[in-house]
């Protein structure tokens, strides 16, 4: 859920359009969202992640506002996430992810330098800001992931990354790789797959060797190795693909790729599924394949499943990667599978080989 469109930071990297500006999503839509979140939670466990602008700009007070409506769930939990640049914690924001509570996950790219690109709007660094709200949730005993964007896969960066993860005290690590999305023209390409290969090895190597904290990346690598390895791999590409929805400040519902939200399509018009202000979302939910975009979509994962040999591992790629990349929705191969999924198992790989070479 996006409970507002506005960054407190300006970061180089970031896809997001209207980030400069102020919309924030009313109680009115938290309301329509959580009746639906309620419902699945009669079936199933449902997590709620706030997340893109800021979400913490929209102040404790309301944030708590549009949690309120949700409730503890039905007969399963329904949990709160939120994914924030850490600069606006204070000891009421702590209090509000203590009570209600809410799983934290900051984003940092690393020490100093090496989170350079992260700066507000008037250029400045954020790490000190960052590294205070950190600091505010450590004293207070919440734990909290990290996620980092990194362009640097020079030798040492993924070493480097790994043991500020763990200096930080955080439970799991997530890297991505600055990647061409929205408004974002994309980094610099890697000189070669080799120098992506090798950033894998080493955060592989480097993970091995301390196993202290938990790395997203490896997790989901490892896990569809094990299921290889033991020769469920087949079961693993039929089953259906999960769904991540968003519902944007304002309502809109995209049952299948978030970082379309706010984007046109020539050919589709505005990627929705419709608005929860109008419809339900599980009804939205289980007429969204009949929507054309996300029909397109659907075909894109198709066309995986059929033509790639890692769709067992990867699931079909990402649909907001796919459109940015060739502008359609139903293409298969990107860069983004190529540096993030498929260098990634070449990487592990290689420090598999090499660890037993020696």
């Amino acid at each position: 859920m996006q409970p507002t469109t506005l960054c407190n930071l300006d970061c180089s990297y970031c896809y997001l359009p209207d980030r400069k500006v102020s919309r924030r999503m009313s109680v009115d839509v938290a309301e329509a969202v959580a009746a639906g979140a309620r419902e699945w939670s009669r079936k199933h466990p449902v997590a709620v992640v706030w997340h893109g602008g800021e979400p913490l700009a929209v102040g404790p007070a309301y944030f708590r506002s549009l949690l309120e409506p949700f409730g503890p769930g039905e007969t399963h939990p329904v949990v709160h996430a939120v994914q924030t640049n850490a600069t606006l914690i204070d000891e009421a924001w702590c209090e509000v992810f203590s009570t209600v509570p809410v799983r934290v996950t900051v984003s940092i790219d690393g020490p100093g330098e090496h989170n350079a690109q992260r700066v507000d709007r008037a250029r400045r660094p954020s790490t000190e800001r960052v590294m205070n709200g950190i600091d505010l949730l450590r004293r207070a005993g919440i734990g909290f992931s990290v996620i980092a964007v990194l362009s640097d896969l020079s030798p040492g960066a993924a070493s480097r990354l790994y043991r500020f993860a763990c200096e930080l005290g955080c439970d799991n690590l997530g890297v991505n790789l600055a990647e061409k999305k929205g408004v974002y023209a994309g980094a610099q390409e890697p000189e070669s797959e080799t120098e992506v290969i090798a950033f894998w090895q080493e955060l592989a190597a480097s993970w091995q060797a301390d196993p202290r904290i938990r790395i997203r990346e490896l997790d989901h690598a490892y896990t569809y190795v094990r299921e290889e390895l033991s020769g469920a791999s087949a079961e693993r590409a039929g089953r259906p693909v999960a769904p991540l929805p968003l519902v944007t400040w304002d309502g809109h519902y995209l049952p299948i790729g978030a970082e379309l939200a706010g984007f046109s399509s020539p050919h589709h018009g505005p990627f929705t599924a419709g608005n929860v202000l109008d419809t339900p979302m599980t009804v939205l939910a289980a007429q969204a394949e009949a929507v054309p975009w996300v029909a397109e979509a659907m075909a894109g994962i198709a066309n995986c499943r059929e033509q790639c040999e890692y769709f067992a591992y990867c699931r079909g790629g990402q649909a907001a990667n796919k459109y940015f990349e060739t502008g359609r929705l139903d293409a298969t191969e990107t860069t983004h599978c190529r540096t993030s999924k498929i260098n990634l198992l070449e990487g592990i790989l290689r420090h598999a080989e090499h660890a037993h070479t020696r």
